[in-house]
């Protein structure tokens, strides 16, 4: 969440860093906090729906410290003896609930990554936690917590579906429905603080240790190789959109570097305990091309992808990605790592004898968490179109962050005040009539530098 934050807040134009980066912290309040009154047991607890769990607190303190569990989780033979018991990590049920909290956390906050640089705070404020409610945990659910597609053998470790194809479907899903950006800020998006930019992203990096490596549940076999084949994937996917920035544009693009490490950890995610560490690298190689080339090409070919404003291109880095992550983990997944992580025994992927089922089963998956999210997120904004604005006024979207929170990101002198001629000829008379220099009585003005008129 801090990586995200900071990211958030010096990737876009000055005007708008103060919004994006509270959009995200606001994400992670407001959500932690439906979270546990009811979000949580609908996410990872007795099923309720097929997709759905019961909703219910995670507050008392009988129920957080007993022993953490998923009791939806157990896998039943068709004869209906157990396969594989239910999950219960060794730790008390309030870890579960703060770590299973950060994933959804995370979803919301990308997905705000769509509607940077014009969308109402206030209609953010009502859309997060009702998008956590009803569209997070249904996927959540379904896929991790014991819901149909879980049993049925959906792979995805460590929410390659579950929060990026979700994150990234939402989150092109709401910029459809609040509308684009200013024209001028379309043309000319600059990042305000590019060093600010790679901090933020080395944090988000760093973060993908716990992201991936927390997902077993234990600190055990599973984990280690995850987090090996998280960096190496980011590295590899890194290094691949750089070398095609290099190839097509003449230069290695920092913002296309952190393109790359975005996708490369995207990418990786539904699949990173799963697999050897040379297929990361090939799964490094699709991330830093595939995302790439519908960025860059596909993108400027395609109507609907031009029409729709998705302002840090989530849609690319997170929904083709993660779609493209659970693809490749259907024909990587290896056995020996999947017995110990999945709950059907004997399943792999394509190129070790899974046969093509395998894909079959990440398609229908992929196809409805895509679905459910557009359904979702279409619906929860309509409905908050009714009461409050969804976008900003053009007359707010000029001004950004001081007309939406009345503060700036960046307390410079000068920076938007007008320039006032008569004060400026004053002291210019002055200074040449005076002991004074100009720069002393600016000084005395509380002025930290001097406009000079060509």
């Amino acid at each position: 969440m801090p990586g995200l934050v900071v990211l958030y807040g010096s990737i876009v134009k000055k005007k708008w860093a103060v919004n994006s980066a509270f959009m995200a912290l606001y994400s992670f309040a407001s959500s932690l906090i439906v979270w546990v009154l009811l979000a949580y047991r609908m996410a990872f607890g007795e099923r309720l729906l097929p997709f759905w769990g019961k909703a219910g607190p995670a507050l008392g303190q009988s129920y957080l410290i007993k022993r953490a569990s998923m009791p939806s989780t157990t896998h039943f033979f068709h004869n209906g003896t157990v396969e594989s018991p239910m999950t219960e990590p060794f730790y008390a049920q309030a870890t579960l609930v703060i770590f299973e909290f950060m994933y959804a956390a995370i979803t919301l906050i990308l997905l705000a990554g769509s509607v940077l640089g014009r969308m109402n705070i206030r209609a953010w404020m009502a859309f997060s936690p009702l998008w956590l409610l009803l569209s997070y945990t249904v996927g959540a659910f379904s896929l991790w917590g014991g819901g149909f597609l879980y049993q049925w053998g959906v792979i995805d470790y460590s929410g390659g579906y579950v929060i990026h194809l979700s994150s990234g479907v939402a989150g092109f899903t709401a910029a459809y429905w609040v509308g684009p950006r200013l024209k001028c800020d379309r043309e000319r998006f600059s990042p305000n603080n590019i060093l600010l930019m790679i901090a933020g992203a080395g944090l988000l990096w760093l973060g993908w240790s716990g992201f991936n490596g927390g997902a077993p549940y234990a600190a055990n076999l599973t984990a280690s190789v995850a987090i090996l084949n998280t960096h190496v994937c980011a590295a590899t996917s890194l290094l691949t959109w750089t070398c095609l920035d290099v190839i097509f544009f003449g230069k290695p693009s920092v913002i296309g570097a952190v393109q790359g490490m975005m996708t490369g950890l995207v990418c990786i995610t539904p699949g990173a305990g799963l697999v050897h560490t040379w297929a990361a690298i090939l799964m490094g190689l699709f991330s830093g091309s595939v995302p790439w080339f519908t960025m860059m090409i596909l993108h400027k070919k395609w109507s609907l992808l031009q029409k729709v404003d998705d302002t840090l291109a989530v849609f690319h880095t997170h929904a083709v990605a993660g779609l493209l992550g659970g693809l490749l983990t259907g024909f990587l997944a290896l056995p020996e790592l999947s017995s110990f992580d999945l709950p059907i025994s004997g399943e792999k992927g394509v190129f070790y004898g899974g046969g093509l089922i395998q894909i079959f089963k990440q398609l229908m998956g992929a196809l409805f968490v895509i679905l459910w999210n557009i359904m979702a997120t279409t619906t929860i904004l309509l409905s908050i179109g009714w009461f409050i604005p969804l976008r900003m006024p053009d007359n707010e979207l000029m001004i950004g962050d001081d007309a939406a929170h009345g503060e700036e990101a960046y307390a410079l002198w000068g920076d938007g005040e007008k320039f006032d001629a008569t004060r400026h000829e004053t002291i210019v008379h002055n200074g040449a009539a005076g002991d004074n220099t100009v720069q002393q009585q600016l000084s005395n003005l509380g002025a930290r530098g001097v406009t000079i008129q060509l």
